[in-house]
């Protein structure tokens, strides 16, 4: 059941950062012309594509960086090395915007 978890995990990352990738390419919030509430919304929808985005790459990332020797030290490296594998909370939040994302491909055509 664990190594399905982390198959399922590792492909909603891999969805969720291609689209996280289109999105913030297609999010122009610095564009001229925007009214404040706009370019507010703008920035707010780019930075949840960028953490979306991170997300998406640390689930694809985290099955290598287990392999990795422990003694690496560095400021953020104990904050990206992952500590177990996902649970079943972690792939449902990923699996669920992955759909979410397929089901906006598909009504969009």
């Amino acid at each position: 059941m664990t190594e399905l978890l982390q198959i399922v995990h590792w492909i909603s990352g891999l969805f969720i950062l291609a689209e996280a990738l289109n999105k913030l390419e297609r999010t122009a919030p610095c564009r001229p012309g925007l009214r404040p509430r706009e370019r507010a919304t703008a920035v707010l929808k780019a930075l949840a594509w960028f953490f979306l985005a991170l997300g998406g790459a640390g689930a694809l990332a985290a099955p290598a960086l287990r392999h990795l020797p422990a003694e690496i030290t560095g400021a953020i490296w104990p904050l990206l090395m992952p500590h177990r594998v996902p649970s079943l909370q972690d792939t449902c939040l990923a699996l669920g915007f992955a759909v979410l994302i397929f089901r906006t491909r598909v009504k969009e055509g």
